[in-house]
């Protein structure tokens, strides 16, 4: 197969290489609904749901950069095929699972193909596009993830409704099935033409530093005790581990990673648009989750359906904002919208639970359009710093990144909403048994379930503080969405280069020709 008919097909290619990705990203999503069913189910306790959805997240988050460099060296096809393998055998051992243990074991293990999935459509798009076309695949590739987070918990919604929770994993085996197919007819091998040695040492390093680092992440924003000797000590490890593996990087003859692309404004600020971007998004959307079902009472579906509207938002305009960025430059889209992402985070101060839905709905159009406005010319700048026989290692930075950003929004924004909201609804307590008051102090699904033992009044005064305790939060959680994406702009406008290519805004440096059979 030579260069010209990977070319004559690359839509195609990209169609497959979309739809290997958001059985990966829906995932991400889905299982949130199924919790409480799986908890009555499985008799599953509260921190073994925590490890069904952390499992899947540390595993995932630690071997992406991983497999970006094999995948350079071995094939990005091959470690395409491997990761939808193993995600779809997992996938069915966690939708039969019989006990907690069993689904956390196969989370973990979807983790390992989840990580094998991500980076290779990424690398693989920017191996069969030349940079003409390439912004435009970037965008279609972005409006399909914005997408997918908004159809998973849809997907899940409906499913719970008419079969049982292991469905949500069920769903995924014949998407997997049909991926398989596609990229077997249609998607070709690539490789770096020159592969270096495999450096087992940063191979180690850097699965032990991110998987400490994203470890204390989660277990901080679960506890909300970010100064405790595990999350502390982890995290402080995880640093270390990278700092050391960044030094030895710059040291070794065949660096995995080349930290020198650092460097690159094009690479730098674009990586750090992305990260902040999805640390203030997740950590909105996870918030909104208990807006609409707690404080609105609206059932998972149609919560789910709620978010349609930043997946229509991203869908129509992620592939154009390469014109965008073609007229105005990277820089200013970029900054546009982060600063949309700012107003709309800034937007929920105005919501309460009495609020018209049509806001919340508005307000979540924006969301996705600022996001469509960041993600994908983000992410072609950073492919555009990259020599095509590395994209994969390049790739899994911008993979990588994008995971830990989205996990560190929902831990520390979630430790913002769970200080707050016990903040405030401490005062409203006093009346509770002294062994209630924890649990009803957690969350507002606490406090509503300490409420519905009560009767009167009483169970009325209850709830209606949880809604208003709630309320307060979500506003102090959203202003910190806003600060991080205010920063975003700050950064893009400090560091993100402009027009420096009469119009495309991301200079493209020389490439050595990819090897494509």
């Amino acid at each position: 197969m030579g260069q010209r008919s990977v070319h004559d097909r690359r839509w195609w290619i990209l169609a497959t290489l979309v739809l290997s990705l958001i059985v990966v990203v829906i995932d991400n999503t889905i299982l949130n609904v199924a919790l409480k069913t799986i908890q009555q189910d499985l008799g599953a306790t509260q921190s073994e749901l925590a490890w069904a959805v952390n499992a899947y997240t540390l595993v995932f988050a630690g071997l992406l950069f991983t497999y970006g460099v094999l995948g350079d060296r071995y094939g990005r096809r091959l470690a395409l095929v491997v990761g939808l393998v193993l995600f779809g055998l997992s996938s069915l051992l966690a939708a039969f699972a019989s006990s907690p243990e069993t689904l956390i074991a196969a989370r973990a293990l979807m983790g390992i193909g989840g990580a094998a999935i991500m980076p290779s459509t990424l690398s693989i798009l920017n191996s069969v596009f030349d940079a003409e076309e390439r912004a435009k695949a970037v965008g279609v590739w972005s409006g399909f993830v914005g997408m997918a987070v908004a159809v998973g918990p849809i997907t899940g919604g409906l499913l719970l409704e008419h079969f049982w929770w292991g469905s949500v994993f069920l769903v995924n085996v014949p998407v997997v099935l049909l991926a398989l197919g596609a990229i077997v007819w249609v998607v070709p091998e690539s490789r770096d033409p020159s592969p270096q040695r495999v450096d087992a040492l940063g191979v180690v390093l850097s699965i032990v530093g991110l998987t400490l680092v994203v470890y204390a992440v989660v277990r901080g924003g679960e506890t909300t005790r970010w100064g405790s000797p595990a999350v502390l000590g982890a995290l402080l490890g995880g640093v270390a581990v990278l700092a050391l593996f960044t030094v030895l990087q710059r040291r070794t003859p065949a660096p995995m990673l080349d930290v020198r692309l650092f460097r690159n404004p094009s690479f730098s600020a674009a990586c750090g648009a992305v990260t902040l971007a999805l640390f203030a998004l997740f950590g909105t959307l996870f918030f909104l989750t208990f807006y609409l079902q707690y404080a609105r009472g609206l059932s998972p579906l149609q919560a789910g359906l709620t978010f349609l509207a930043v997946a229509l938002s991203m869908s129509v305009f992620a592939p154009r904002s390469a014109r965008l960025v073609r007229r105005y430059g990277a820089k200013a889209v970029c900054a546009t919208g982060l600063a949309l992402l700012t107003a709309s985070f800034s937007g929920y101060q105005f919501v309460t639970a009495q609020t018209p839905l049509a806001l919340v709905v508005v307000l979540l159009f924006l969301q996705g359009a600022g996001m469509a406005h960041v993600v994908a010319p983000a992410t072609e700048s950073i492919l555009s710093t990259l020599p095509r026989e590395r994209a994969g290692a390049g790739s899994a930075v911008n993979t990588t990144l994008r995971q830990v950003g989205g996990t560190l929004g929902v831990a520390v924004l979630g430790s913002i909403l769970a200080v707050s909201y016990r903040s405030a609804i401490t005062p409203a307590l006093g009346g509770l048994p002294p062994e209630a008051r924890e649990l009803a102090g957690e969350s507002i699904g606490g406090t509503q379930l300490a409420a519905e033992q009560l009767a009167g009044p009483a169970r009325e005064a209850l709830t209606a503080a949880a809604t208003s305790a709630f309320v307060d939060a979500m506003h102090t959680t959203a202003l910190g969405s806003a600060v991080i994406a205010a920063l975003g702009v700050l950064v893009v406008l400090r560091w993100l280069p402009g027009r420096a290519d009469g119009g495309q805004g991301i200079p493209v440096p020389d490439r050595r020709k990819v090897a494509v059979s």
